[in-house]
């Protein structure tokens, strides 16, 4: 069998066996995800920070229904096969692709629109509210105090009406009384740049995902193209894997 045949045919092999496992990996970061941004959902505002994650679970999807197609197309040299993987490569390469142009842009609005949604939530906290779930999971879970430290709370209306403290989710241990006069008693670290960190750091890491994913399917496209060229200039009909 042509070398380029062969390489191609097990490029494809391996890009097909691969599918399952690529589409079971972006099912599961689409949803850490939104997950990750479900958590603290009331300091997003624009909503649209997900699409990156809902196009990746599309994608996950559609690689599990076709990695079968591109199996058989492979084996049977099915030009008609290899041109509907084709299409599916080029189709699922082209929504990464667009996926990744989505995280650069968001991941670029997520610092812009962060400090002023938390101090509209943070200005809301009463000790019983939505918003004060959110700020109280928020503190507990990134062990941080205030929007841009425990100081920030000085300025809410929360602050003025509990005798100059700040709330229980802020302090390290149930000695705590609140005050801002015991730091060693707080997490003075500022919770808007923890939670930048963290978001940044999720679309990051689904960033690198998409573009492995995507270097897989760029040459899973080239490989088609080589056995489509190959056998219909040289052969017709079936040829074995491994002649």
């Amino acid at each position: 069998m042509d070398c380029g045949i062969f390489t191609s045919k097990t490029v494809l092999l391996f890009l097909s066996l691969v599918f399952w496992v690529a589409g079971a990996a972006l099912a599961y970061v689409g949803a850490y995800v939104i997950k990750s941004y479900g958590n603290f959902d009331s300091f997003i505002q624009d909503k649209y920070a997900l699409v990156p994650a809902a196009i990746i679970i599309g994608v996950s999807v559609v690689m599990f229904i076709f990695g079968l197609v591109g199996c058989c197309a492979t084996l049977w040299e099915s030009k008609v096969g290899l041109s509907f993987f084709f299409l599916i490569i080029m189709g699922i390469f082209a929504a990464e692709v667009a996926a990744l142009v989505f995280s650069f842009i968001y991941q670029g609005k997520i610092n812009a629109d962060l400090e002023r949604s938390m101090n509209d939530v943070f200005m809301k906290y009463d000790g019983q509210g939505a918003e004060t779930r959110a700020v109280d999971y928020l503190q507990t879970q990134l062990q941080c105090c205030g929007v841009m430290n425990y100081t920030s709370w000085s300025n809410t209306t929360w602050f003025s009406s509990n005798n100059k403290t700040v709330p229980a989710s802020c302090c390290k241990n149930t000695q705590c009384t609140g005050r801002l006069d015991q730091p060693d008693q707080l997490n003075t670290q500022g919770c808007e740049v923890k939670l930048d960190r963290l978001l940044q750091g999720v679309l990051g890491y689904a960033m690198l995902v998409i573009l492995g994913f995507a270097i897989i399917k760029f040459f899973g496209m080239l490989s088609v193209c080589v056995i489509t060229c190959k056998t219909g200039s040289r052969r017709r009909g079936y040829q074995p894997l491994y002649a």
